[in-house]
């Protein structure tokens, strides 16, 4: 907060504040300041952003400390909240009214969507709406006390995906997977696999699974323990409430969410992206060359044979095929998250999905088992994949909502056999081999860095693994990679609308601007592996930054000026 605004607010907030006790209402003010910081304060930025005059300020300053609601730390000289807080949020939570605390945000999403809203809780194997508000209008009706479906509903749904295991298997066996509609989920395998895909995706949606014309998106409220207390979910006709509405609507519930308990959540990775800068450096060739919107587009791969671009969007969940003589784009729907697709030397694709590695039949849709190097590890996922020199398969993993490092990374070879290359990782992502396959990159994005290890090409031993750049969390986190002919590392900078390349020494040769905030991932393609393919990402993006830019989620083409490096293919040949 600027001085200017705290004294803009100051003064419009004098009328409000009861004689007297001004001194209290500089305190608080002082503790939202603090409160609402980035990063801890230092003694003269607080006096700067108050706008007090020092004594008054000192005084005020001391007094909060003495009461533990401000922790000094004498040897940085920083401020932060203090440890009384922790306490009174424990006081809080145990005469916590969930209804009462979400009746404002209710009534501002009900004003703002002209939608109903709905706050529920898990009633046995039922969802109960425990309060409601209506929009104007035409829209959906319903009840509070009325007991809905857990499996067919949004708001069901997303009281389910964020259960322990023990609470979600009990919940599995107990309730009746009934059909209402055409698209009610009646088996208990695609049940699992769309409550992994809310998890992922940090909300639930229902496409008329309840009831027919009516749709819905809802998120898990979270608790002091991080189960779920109940459940916020709006409902509308499937006739304004759109799929390609329903998506910024989830991120927008997520917020709210944390507003009601005031839990930040779990997700690590950040949900807002960075101010545009001026596009100074957008390449002259870029454009949109397929405006798909996708929600999480990833994964581009060209398979050469082909001559066509493979990619995935991972919380559709499809793979795609994209032609760019035809501009046609086929995509498959998959059922389950899909991260990566990988060419195989005998024409088949290899595919990374929640359930490991599997083998995809294009004319059936059907999926093979092939190789899980995580069965067992619940609440994560495989990220994403390449095949590198040699051969084999790499791939990373990360936990679902990316909130602890459980991650790893493993090599898969042609028998299904594995051995783990990595661990400790918080989201794997962008992996690649210089030319002479000597070296290999790989990305740790919630961290932001590139790491480099030396290896001895087709062997799959690395050592003297050490950072090879950083990206400031100012500027957004590296996310998928590739390396083109020359030893240059391209990069997609998730939040940062831009692709940054790096020298073989790791310093930053080039950025290009895009018009984007959500990168994903980069691949050479093109007959001659000149052109440069850029995925994106819509998911959770606020209203605004999608009406900046409406073409997140789509698939990007230039010509840089560098050749890539033509990608291997997974070797199964010599074993069949």
């Amino acid at each position: 907060m600027m001085q200017s605004d705290t004294a803009k607010d100051e003064q419009d907030g004098k009328s409000k504040v009861p004689a007297g006790t001004a001194a209290l209402a500089k305190g608080l003010t002082l503790l939202d300041i603090i409160a609402d910081a980035d990063e801890p304060t230092r003694f003269s930025e607080l006096l700067k952003l108050s706008g007090l005059p020092k004594p008054t300020f000192a005084r005020i300053l001391r007094t909060l400390i003495v009461f533990g609601l401000v922790r000094q730390d004498e040897n940085k000289g920083i401020y932060t909240l203090g440890p009384r807080f922790m306490e009174l949020s424990h006081k809080v939570w145990d005469t916590f009214d969930l209804t009462s605390v979400a009746g404002t945000e209710l009534q501002r999403l009900s004003q703002e969507l002209n939608e109903t809203v709905a706050l529920c809780r898990l009633d046995n194997d039922k969802a109960l709406y425990l309060d409601e508000r209506s929009g104007q209008g035409l829209g959906v009706r319903i009840a509070t006390g009325q007991r809905v479906p857990l499996h067919a509903t949004a708001a069901g749904k997303a009281l389910m995906a964020f259960q322990d295991p023990t609470t979600l298997r009990r919940l599995l066996q107990n309730i009746e997977l009934t059909s209402f509609t055409e698209t009610t989920i009646t088996n208990e395998e695609q049940l699992q696999a769309d409550l992994t895909l809310i998890r992922a995706r940090g909300y639930a949606v229902s496409f008329e699974e309840h009831f027919q014309g009516v749709n819905s998106v809802a998120v898990a409220i979270t608790g002091k323990e991080g189960q779920p207390i109940g459940s916020l979910a709006i409902l509308g006709p499937s006739s304004r409430m759109t799929e390609s509405l329903i998506h910024p609507i989830g991120r927008e519930l997520i917020a709210a969410a944390r507003r009601i308990t005031g839990v930040a959540g779990a997700v690590a990775i950040s949900s807002q992206p960075r101010p545009r800068t001026n596009a100074t450096k957008m390449n002259k060739t870029l454009h949109c060359v397929l405006p798909w919107g996708a929600q999480l587009g990833e994964s581009p791969v060209w398979h050469r044979d082909e001559n066509k671009l493979y990619w995935v969007d991972i919380l559709k969940p499809s793979v795609c095929r994209f032609d760019p003589k035809t501009g046609q784009n086929d995509s498959w729907d998959i059922g389950k998250l899909v991260s990566a697709v990988m060419p195989a030397d005998d024409g088949r694709l290899l595919l990374a999905t929640q359930d490991g590695l599997e083998w995809f039949d294009f004319a059936s849709s059907s999926l093979t088992p092939f190789a899980h190097p995580e069965r067992g590890i619940e609440g994560n996922r495989l990220n994403d994949a390449k095949i590198g020199p040699g051969g084999s398969v790499w791939v990373g993993s990360m936990r679902l909502d990316a909130s602890q490092p459980t991650g790893g990374l493993y090599r898969v070879t042609s028998d299904g056999s594995f051995e783990v290359k990595e661990t400790g990782i918080a989201v794997s992502n962008g992996l690649g081999w210089s030319p002479d396959a000597r070296t290999f990159y790989f990305v740790d994005t919630v961290i932001g860095v590139i790491l480099a290890y030396d290896t001895a090409p087709g062997t799959g031993e690395l050592s003297n693994k050490r950072v090879f750049a950083t990206i400031p969390e100012s500027e957004g986190r590296p996310d998928g990679l590739t390396v083109d002919a020359e030893g240059g590392v391209w990069v997609a900078i998730w939040d940062g609308w831009r692709v940054n390349r790096y020298l073989p020494d790791g310093s930053l040769d080039r950025v290009i601007d895009l018009p984007v905030p959500r990168p994903t991932s980069v691949t050479f393609g093109g007959q001659d592996l000149t052109t440069l393919y850029i995925t994106s990402a819509r998911t959770r993006l606020p209203a605004a930054t999608l009406a900046e830019a409406p073409l997140s989620g789509g698939v990007f083409a230039c010509t840089p000026g560098e050749t890539g490096i033509a990608n291997e293919p997974f070797l199964v040949k010599d074993i069949q």
